[in-house]
């Protein structure tokens, strides 16, 4: 019951990535059985977590890079995730669980940020 993504970031550079863990906001696209109280985490090569959420609160910006990025908003208080964070090349992986051992349909996004 955990939905899992892996992405690689090239180069020798380092790189701004928004990554969200959906759940609850996919009901307004009339998608149901949405996983109600979505956690994403990532991972770095090592197995290492690097970054972690659960509800992202209406943090105002983690808003401003949703609308950088092209991506739909989300209600301040949904239980959706989110994080912004910049990491160095390599190779990672993020997952998507519930906070309390639940199942539903979730989406796990990872947008760059210009």
């Amino acid at each position: 019951a955990v939905l899992t993504a892996g992405f690689v970031i090239g180069g020798d550079g380092t790189d701004t990535l928004l990554i969200r863990g959906i759940g609850p906001t996919l009901a307004k696209f009339n998608v149901g059985g949405v996983l109600a109280t979505p956690m994403v985490t990532v991972f770095d090569s090592t197995g290492k977590a690097v970054a972690t959420n659960t509800g992202w609160g209406g943090d105002a910006t983690l808003a401003a890079a949703f609308t950088k990025v092209g991506a739909f908003s989300l209600p301040a208080t949904s239980a959706d995730s989110a994080v912004l964070l910049t990491l160095p090349a390599g190779s990672y992986t993020v997952q998507v669980a519930s906070t309390n051992g639940s199942t539903g349909i979730a989406l796990v996004e990872v947008y760059e940020v210009p």
